[in-house]
Order: structure tokens, then C-alpha cells, then sequence
């Protein structure tokens, strides 16, 4: 048996994650944009009375907590990105912090659909044009804040890897909490108009509950997508047989042993074992795995055949 890793003992594990991403800085202005909205409406609701300012000021406050644990773990990976004591680097920080996010969307939304139910069990009187100015404030620096923020999907054309991989989840998890500030203004808007000019007061909560239900959809996606790198799941299916594609059309050689994990956004641990029949070492099949398959960190082990 031919055992060997095959990177030095003296390598580097921080696979980039020392390095500034473009999504820490959008957080970051995101941040003091949704503080400053923040500070005026909870002001402006208690100086002048305004419940729908001071509600709307506290929802906000929630939110700029959210996309503080985003700018957190950002700033975190890179902090402790040559730290010894992170094996494989701090790459699952950023699927830590957009888990953590996803979370507390899926708190707010459960709070949203619980005032929603008890508003429409027990309706209370709404000043409709101070609400919908507050509304339409709210849907303007949601929107700019999601153009800040951006969207960005890492395609990979060449092996169509499933795209859930590649994305940034600490980013989506800033993103999808800005979404959907932006989808209950929306949803706000609509419902005040149509009980301020048809009487239909239970489109208010209504709309809530619907704002609700889509939230809580975005949450679950982003909470499985985030947990699945957390717990070591295999890479996508049409990586792996690349990667035995690649291996297995050398010579007579077989794996009988392959995990690919992700380690981090768009890059990937792999352990593999190898029956050959020539007395190849690991070095030559990791030469041959040097593609662009995001492969940072290969671990090989060979056994020559009878």
C-alpha cells in the first residue's frame, strides 16, 4: 500500500478565506443603511406617536441583528483563516452564518403569521397614510439595499454542479432578510390601498400571512442548502463521476473509495482510494485531478492490484 496526502505538512488550510470577499463590504453599508432607517423611525414613532413608525423601527432593528451575524462571520473567517485549529480552514463559517440568518427568518416569519392571525382574529385601527408612507420609506431602502447586495449565482457551465453549492450562504442569508423587508412593504402597500379605499380591512393581515408563508419557504431552502455543507454532504453527483471519470479511464484503475465535501463556497475536500495495477504514487493521479473542479485539499491512497 502506497499511503500519502498529498499536500505538504507546512501547507496553508485557509484556501483563500483570508481574503476579503465583495459580499462582507455590501453587508457592511447594508448595515449602516438599515441602522440609520432604524434610529428615525423608532425616533420618529415615539416623538410623534406613530405605532405603525415605532413597529416598523423595531422590525428594522431585528433585521440590521441578522445582517450583524452576516458581517460577523465574514469578518470571522478571515480573522481565523491560518488558524491550526481549523482543519480544513474557516470555510463553513459562511454556511454557519447564512444557517444562523436562515434561523432567524424563520423566527420572523413565525412572528409575522402569529400578529397576522391575531389581527385578523382582533382588528385595531390603522392610520392608512402614515402606515403606506411608512411602507413605501421601507420599500425604497430595501430595494437600494438589495442592489447593494447584489444576487450572484457562481456558475460552473463546464459540469453543471448544482447550484446550491456554489452560492455564497452567508450572502443569501443577508440577501434573503432584505427580501423580505422589501416583500412585506410590498405586501403592506397593496393591503393598505385596497382596506383604505374598498373597506377591506382583513387584507392587512392576510397579506402578513401570505408574507409569511413565502418567507418561511425562502428560509427552509437556505436552511437545508447551508446545513447539507455543515454536516459533510457528498459533493454533487456529476462532480464525483467526473472526478472517477477522470481516474478510471487512466490504465487499469478502479476507486473503491471516494468523499468529496464542501469546505467552503465553491471548493472541495476529496479522499479517495485507488486499486491499480500500475505502482503509480498519489502524486500522479492528483496531477491528473488538477482541473478546475475546485478540488483544494486531495487526500490519496493506493493499492496496487494482484
Amino acid at each position: 500500500m502506497n499511503q500519502q496526502k498529498l499536500e505538504s505538512l507546512n501547507h496553508s488550510h485557509s484556501f483563500g478565506q483570508e481574503l476579503k470577499r465583495k459580499g462582507e463590504i455590501r453587508s457592511l453599508i447594508v448595515i449602516a443603511i438599515t441602522g440609520i432607517m432604524m434610529v428615525v423611525e423608532i425616533v420618529a414613532g415615539l416623538v410623534y406617536g406613530s405605532m405603525a413608525l415605532y413597529a416598523d423601527g423595531l422590525h428594522m432593528a431585528s433585521h440590521t441583528v441578522a445582517l450583524g451575524i452576516t458581517a460577523f462571520a465574514y469578518i470571522y473567517a478571515r480573522k481565523y483563516a491560518h488558524d491550526e485549529r481549523y482543519s480544513f480552514g474557516t470555510g463553513k463559517v459562511n454556511s454557519l452564518g447564512g444557517f444562523t440568518g436562515a434561523i432567524l427568518l424563520a423566527v420572523f416569519a413565525l412572528m409575522m403569521a402569529w400578529e397576522s392571525v391575531v389581527r385578523l382574529i382582533n382588528p385595531v385601527e390603522i392610520v392608512y397614510n402614515q402606515a403606506i408612507l411608512v411602507a413605501i420609506v421601507g420599500l425604497v431602502v430595501n430595494g437600494v439595499s438589495m442592489m447593494i447586495l447584489g444576487h450572484e449565482h457562481d456558475h460552473d457551465h463546464k459540469h453543471h454542479h448544482e447550484h446550491k453549492h456554489h452560492h455564497d450562504h452567508n450572502l443569501r442569508s443577508a440577501y434573503l432578510h432584505v427580501l423580505a423587508d422589501a416583500l412585506t412593504s410590498i405586501l403592506a402597500i397593496v393591503a393598505l390601498l385596497t382596506a383604505k379605499y374598498f373597506g377591506v380591512i382583513w387584507m392587512d393581515p392576510l397579506m402578513g400571512i401570505v408574507g409569511a408563508i413565502l418567507v418561511s419557504r425562502w428560509s427552509l431552502g437556505l436552511i437545508k442548502a447551508s446545513s447539507e455543507v455543515l454536516l459533510d454532504k457528498q459533493a454533487p453527483h456529476d462532480l464525483q463521476q467526473r472526478v472517477k471519470q477522470i481516474i478510471e479511464q487512466q490504465q487499469d484503475n478502479r476507486i473503491i473509495d471516494l468523499h468529496i465535501w464542501s469546505i467552503g463556497p465553491s471548493i472541495y475536500a476529496a479522499e479517495l482510494v485507488i486499486i491499480s495495477a500500475e505502482s503509480n504514487d498519489p502524486e500522479y493521479y492528483r496531477s491528473l485531478l488538477s482541473q478546475d473542479l475546485g478540488l483544494v485539499h486531495i487526500t490519496i491512497e493506493v493499492h496496487q492490484s494482484a
